[in-house]
Parts: structure tokens; C-alpha cells; sequence
């Protein structure tokens, strides 16, 4: 069964807007490194669309500094899962997920493979509702800033999760790992 991995860079407030948090070379190698865990990318439609216009080739070429594009080929390249009922169609390695979101997650979950990945903020919030998140990771940068969105805003209960790993940056941002806790 394929772990579902989620990843989020987040202020020290809960914002989780990626235009609040600034990006370098070292969070790009730690963001291909994530990448490289995982068979295929589950995207909702906001997430798949800024990142299609942001790391979709050949648009892409020359539009961020060098150290970008390891992770733009990365992005570029990957299998990737829409999880949408307004679009009609996906290309860029892309397939539609319709239907029942728990049955269609679990059933990409029980196929062989590395894992999945998935990003954003909506999607993962209905994933987390659904207990199909197996791993959570907040890349916490050293900001606030004073503006939301905020991560898992509506939750609907308290998520517990243990801490398996941590890893800090020379920009100040430490990266948490967690799993969910066992419910008793």
C-alpha cells in the first residue's frame, strides 16, 4: 500500500499562502527530495493549475533563478491525480479523480508504488477529514504574516499527530515530520 504524504510550507502564524513564505535553493533540494518519495502528485484543481502555469515545460524555460529547475523538472514530469468536478479535462501527465473522494484516494493508495504526494490546501483538509493522510509535513518559516489563508481552517476534531523527524534550514525554516497518532 502507498503511503499519502502531504507538505505545506506554513508562516509561524498558520498561513499557508506560498506568495507570504520566501523560497530558496535549499527549500527547492528539500521539495525535489519529497518529490522523489512519491510514484504520482493528487492535486484539487487550484493547486494543479498554479503549478501547471507555474513548472509546466517548455513555458517554463528561463522564468525563475537556476536553482529552480530541478524541481520544475521534477513537477514537470510527474504522474499527477485532479481531484475536480468543474474541469472537464487535464493533460500534463494528468488524469481526473471523480466520484467518491475516500474511494478513490484508498484505491490509489492500495496500488504498488513509493507513495503519493499530495499538496495544497482544500484537498489536503478533506483528506485529513477522511484519515487518509499518512504523514504531515510542515515546513515552518520563521514569519508572520499577519494574513491568512490558515492551514486546516474548519477542521472539523483535533488532529493528533507525533513527531518522526525535523529538519532546519539555514533560512530558519524547520521542516516537522508527523505521523497520525493511533486512535484508541
Amino acid at each position: 500500500m502507498r503511503p499519502l504524504r502531504y507538505s505545506i510550507n506554513v508562516t509561524l502564524d498558520g498561513c499557508c499562502d506560498h506568495r507570504a513564505m520566501p523560497a530558496d535553493e535549499e527549500l527547492h533540494r528539500h521539495a525535489v527530495e519529497n518529490l522523489s518519495r512519491a510514484d504520482a502528485l493528487l492535486f484539487g484543481r487550484v493547486t494543479y493549475e498554479m503549478m501547471e502555469a507555474a513548472f509546466r515545460s517548455p513555458a517554463r524555460t528561463g522564468a525563475g533563478p537556476d536553482w529552480t529547475e530541478p524541481f520544475a523538472r521534477t513537477i514537470d514530469a510527474a504522474k499527477k491525480y485532479v481531484v475536480s468536478s468543474t474541469l472537464d479535462r487535464v493533460d500534463w501527465n494528468a488524469e481526473l479523480v471523480r466520484g467518491d473522494l475516500a474511494s478513490a484516494v484508498q484505491e490509489l493508495k492500495r496500488e504498488s508504488g513509493k507513495g503519493l504526494f499530495v499538496g495544497g490546501v482544500r484537498l489536503p483538509l478533506a483528506l485529513a477529514e477522511l484519515g487518509l493522510i499518512d504523514e504531515y509535513e510542515f515546513v515552518v518559516h520563521p514569519r508572520v504574516a499577519g494574513r491568512g489563508p490558515t492551514l486546516f481552517a474548519g477542521l472539523s476534531k483535533p488532529l493528533d499527530l507525533k513527531l518522526v523527524d525535523r529538519l532546519e534550514f539555514g533560512s530558519g525554516a524547520v521542516a516537522m515530520r508527523f505521523e497520525p497518532r493511533a486512535r484508541l
